[in-house]
């Protein structure tokens, strides 16, 4: 029996002025999906890590949507069976979906050894992206495959760009005691944008992407601002705005909400103030959320995507 196994990032995504179209990787954590060959059909074998809460029949799964898209692009006509291994909290704003939807294409892609190219795993991917968020963005998708910062121009046909990252531009992400879905933060949003913040969100994403290119990191905390998605999604965590004080206090360029939250993204110019940062962060979602939050601290992670292991047993 040949199986493949691969690992897909966390990853944040908007970065406060690039709503749908930016996202960066972190080095972990991920999820792992392992693929072996069956008959024929894909099946969900088995999910680890999410207490019984996901889906098992494949048209309801993100990996089991991705998978299948894949095999259907091929003309594959042999099956998959698929372990799903949930290293990311479920409704957590870090790219679970799409972190789910990205390991299992590329593990059927190690297994078949096909040679897919990026822009068809990334399309497939989309797929599931699109069950589990409700819409087909690449956001989250696209820096998960490729690592690194992604902007993405369009997602269908897939058409993005890698940005640089400075030398020490790390990120702090802390997780609270809480879940947000996607479909329903997104229901937040409504259909308009008002010209002036519209005008403000375009200018920020320019001078991040600028910045970003320059490294200069004064031009970078300037432009992380959402005038967009953040001020309709801070009903859903408390303490919002003093969360991110904190962490600018203590040193961070800037923070935001990672995707449609409940986690929090900061920025720091290195990864030597990462930690008064984390700290910060953590005290002040103690004080306004309660609970015990997740933290987790990483470089702009300039992998993606990766195949563990392809083995026969």
């Amino acid at each position: 029996m040949i199986s493949a196994t691969a690992f897909a990032p966390a990853t944040v995504s908007n970065v406060s002025c690039g709503f749908d179209v930016l996202g960066f990787a972190l080095e972990e954590p991920g999820d792992e999906v392992t693929a072996t060959l069956t008959p024929g059909g894909v099946q969900i074998a088995d999910i680890i890590g999410d207490g019984g809460r996901l889906p098992r029949e494949t048209a309801r799964n993100t990996a089991g949507v991705a998978a299948l898209s894949l095999l259907t692009t091929l003309g594959e006509r042999r099956g998959i069976s698929l372990i799903i291994r949930k290293g990311l909290p479920l409704s957590s704003g870090l790219g679970g979906s799409a972190a789910s939807a990205v390991a299992a294409v590329v593990a059927v892609d190690a297994l078949l050894e096909a040679g897919t190219p990026v822009e068809t795993l990334m399309a497939c991917a989309l797929e599931g992206e699109r069950l589990g968020a409700g819409s087909a963005h690449a956001d989250n998708i696209a820096p998960s495959l490729c690592g690194g910062f992604v902007l993405v121009r369009r997602p269908s046909p897939p058409d993005t760009v890698r940005l640089p990252s400075p030398p020490g531009l790390t990120a702090v992400v802390v997780h609270p005691d809480l879940e947000i879905e996607t479909a329903r933060a997104r229901a937040m949003l409504g259909q308009t944008v008002p010209l002036a913040d519209a005008v403000r969100q375009w200018a920020n994403l320019g001078a991040l992407v600028h910045g970003l290119h320059t490294c200069d990191y004064e031009l970078i905390a300037r432009a992380l601002e959402d005038t967009i998605a953040e001020p309709r999604r801070a009903p859903l965590v408390p303490g919002l705005a003093l969360i991110k004080r904190a962490a600018v206090e203590a040193g961070a360029l800037g923070c935001g909400l990672s995707g449609s939250g409940p986690s929090l993204f900061a920025l720091c110019a290195s990864p030597d103030g990462a930690p008064r940062v984390a700290q910060a962060m953590a005290a002040a979602v103690r004080t306004n959320i309660g609970g015990e939050p997740h933290l987790f601290t990483s470089p702009i992670a300039p992998r993606g995507a990766r195949v563990l292991s392809r083995c026969a047993s």
